[in-house]
């Protein structure tokens, strides 16, 4: 079995899960990638072909002239509309291509989403270049939230108080990105999760979700993500229905949304499986192949009508993060640890010496620390205990 994987930049689902996930599942794997001296450091194992993967022409064409397909799969934000058209030119089981790019596209899905009368939120689009100052020409609801239409990761994510502010806000991230439109769209108030989910397009599984605490505003970095097993079932049901609504079904999916008096409403779709290491966590809580059942779907095949997950296991992701520029003086290093029954790994993000400046947002992780064990009380105590005694320490 062939199967070709879109990527652009390294990452931690690609090498510490699927590709293994692939290798046990025997199918052989060829990389599309802008970036292909990157991935030969960490997978020179594999066939690593470069392409303007961002292109779904460049990445038919490549396919077309290389080995014949099985199957085209990606675990990239930036790329799922792109492979999701690819599979689909060559006959391949994939996801619906329209689904992907409302979730890529948050102004889109806003949109969808309230002509489909899943949710109504207050959303206005910036065209690149278009002056900020004609958004308020018209009454916007404050406190709103500024962001990139196709962005990720809390990149340039902000919440605006004023119209004064909005326009400032807007300009920054212009400055920053002349070619990006904005969206600007009322502030969501409630409680931050995440719901995860996998399908083939005849079923679909929950596998529970994260509580998310963020940094505070006007930014929205994730700094701890807290595993709930099971969230309500009136919840999960607003949050599927939207879901349904957007056309998401196929494959991984990771769903940010807020509850606030029992209402769930999306914050974001991301159509792949949640990253930051916490895939690798929810596969070790649950008990089951997470990534071979994900690679399996884009092969055609069928998920089980019951996974056989584990519900006992509770785990903390812990995100420390650089509060200054500079460069990285002193860290921790690498750790695997077991604490009163606890498995702990901590793994840097950053190497002592490289310097960077603040993003305020997840490019500023310094680490990663991943606690899973049977016991929330004793986990949450691991990770506190083991953050209490590291250090880092940055020079200007």
């Amino acid at each position: 079995m062939r199967m070709y994987l879109l990527a652009l930049n390294p990452t931690d689902s690609v090498s510490e899960g699927f590709l293994p996930a692939a290798r046990r599942l025997g199918i052989d794997i060829t990389l599309l990638t802008d970036q292909p001296e990157a991935h030969r450091r960490t997978a020179a194992d594999i066939e690593i072909l470069e392409c303007d993967v961002r292109d779904y022409r460049a990445v038919i064409t490549r396919i077309a002239t290389h080995h014949p397909a099985d199957a085209v799969f990606t675990n990239s934000d930036h790329l799922q509309t792109q492979a999701a058209l690819a599979a689909a030119y060559f006959g391949l089981p994939a996801k619906d291509w329209r689904a992907t790019l409302r979730a890529k596209d948050k102004a889109e899905m806003r949109r969808h989403l309230a002509a489909a009368g899943a949710d109504a939120v207050w959303s206005a689009e910036l065209a690149a270049g278009q002056d900020p100052a004609e958004l308020t020409a018209r009454p916007v609801p404050y406190p709103c939230v500024v962001k990139p239409r196709e962005g990720v990761a809390s990149e340039d994510v902000v919440l605006a108080a004023t119209d004064d502010e909005l326009v400032q806000r807007c300009k920054e991230i212009q400055a920053r990105r002349p070619e990006a439109a904005l969206v600007v769209e009322e502030y969501l108030a409630g409680e931050l999760y995440t719901l995860e989910t996998l399908g083939d397009g005849r079923l679909r599984h929950v596998l529970g979700g994260f509580h998310t605490e963020l940094s505070p505003p006007p930014y929205f970095i994730e700094t701890r993500l807290t595993y709930v097993p099971a969230h309500p079932e009136p919840v999960v049901a607003q949050v599927l229905a939207q879901l349904d609504a957007l056309g998401v079904g196929f494959g991984a999916c990771h769903t940010e949304f807020v509850v606030h008096e029992g209402r769930a409403r999306i914050i974001e779709v991301n159509y792949r499986v949640i990253g930051d290491q916490c895939d690798l966590v929810l596969q070790e809580l649950l008990g089951i192949p997470l990534f071979e059942h994900i690679l399996r779907t884009h092969l055609g095949e069928p998920l089980p009508d019951d996974l056989g997950a584990r519900s006992d296991g509770r785990a903390r992701m812990d995100y420390p993060c650089a509060e200054q520029a500079g460069t990285l003086a002193a860290a921790p290093a690498a750790a695997d640890l077991t604490v009163d029954g606890v498995r702990l790994t901590y793994r840097p993000l950053r190497e002592v010496g490289e310097r960077h400046e603040i993003h305020h947002t997840n490019r500023d992780y310094v680490g990663v620390v991943r606690a899973v064990g049977t016991d929330q009380g004793a986990v949450d105590r691991a990770v506190e205990g083991f953050l209490a005694e590291q250090r880092w320490e940055f020079t200007p």
